[in-house]
C-alpha cells in the first residue's frame, strides 16, 4: 500500500517556517505530505545550485512540488533539474515580467544591495519602533513565521527572487493565486486558477480551499 502512496513536498516562503503548511491536510491513504525546510546558501551561490541542492532533500521518485511566493519559483527552478508527477506553484509569479513594476525598478537600480536586511535578525528590537498597532502585529505575526533570520539568507533569496530569469511559464505546472495578493499583483493573468479573496498569505488564510481542492488536482481527477 505504501507504494501508491503519492508523496507531496511543501517548501514555504522566503525565510518562512514550513508550519505555514501546518493546517493542509491530505487523505493518509493517497498522500503523505513532507516539509521543505530554507538552507542558509553558500557564498555567491547561485539560485540554480541552491535548486540542485534542494533536491538532495527529495526522498522519493517523481514527487509532488509545491512552493509558495519565492518558495514557487524554487521549485520552478527544482522541476529543471528533476522529474516530477505534479508541479504546483502558490501565490507566486511565472516569469520575471510578472514581477511588479517596484521590484523590476529595485532590480534595474540594484537596490538589493541597500535593503536593511539586518533589521530582521532582531525583530524585538524593529517592534519597538513600530508607530503603530498594526504594524506591531504584523511583525508578531512575522515572528510566528520566520525561521531564517540569517542576513547572508536574506540578502540572497532578495536578490535571487529580483534576479529571476524565466521568460514563461512552465506549460506543466499548475499555477494558483488569490485575486486579492498585494505582493505579486498581476500573476492572475494567464493559465492560472484564481481563488477568490485569497491573500498572498492564502495557503494559510484559505486552507480549506486547498485541502478540498489539491487532491483533484495532484490526481488529475477533475
Amino acid at each position: 500500500m505504501e507504494k501508491n502512496i503519492i508523496p507531496v513536498y511543501l517548501m514555504p516562503g522566503m525565510a518562512a517556517k514550513p508550519t505555514i503548511f501546518e493546517r493542509i491536510k491530505l487523505p493518509e491513504d493517497q498522500f503523505k505530505i513532507y516539509w521543505l525546510e530554507w538552507m542558509i546558501p553558500e557564498e555567491n551561490e547561485s539560485l540554480e545550485s541552491y535548486a540542485k541542492r534542494m533536491i538532495q532533500k527529495i526522498d522519493h521518485e517523481n514527487p509532488v512540488l509545491l512552493g509558495v511566493s519565492f518558495g514557487g519559483i524554487l521549485v520552478q527552478e527544482m522541476s529543471k533539474y528533476m522529474t516530477v508527477r505534479k508541479l504546483i506553484v502558490v501565490s507566486s509569479v511565472k516569469s520575471r515580467h510578472e514581477l511588479p513594476k517596484r521590484m523590476k525598478l529595485a532590480k534595474f537600480i540594484k537596490a538589493y544591495k541597500y535593503v536593511p536586511t539586518q533589521l530582521l535578525s532582531n525583530l524585538d528590537v524593529l517592534k519597538k519602533y513600530a508607530f503603530n498597532e498594526t504594524i506591531s502585529k504584523r511583525i508578531d505575526l512575522y515572528k510566528t513565521y520566520l525561521a531564517v533570520n540569517d542576513k547572508r539568507y536574506l540578502d540572497w533569496a532578495i536578490k535571487e527572487m529580483l534576479l529571476w530569469d524565466q521568460e514563461k511559464s512552465n506549460k506543466d505546472a499548475i499555477y494558483i493565486h488569490g485575486d486579492k495578493d498585494a505582493i505579486f499583483t498581476h500573476s492572475c493573468e494567464g493559465d492560472c486558477i484564481v481563488v477568490k479573496g485569497g491573500t498572498h498569505i492564502m495557503i494559510v488564510t484559505k486552507y480549506k480551499w486547498f485541502n478540498k481542492h489539491l487532491p483533484e488536482l495532484i490526481t488529475g481527477s477533475k
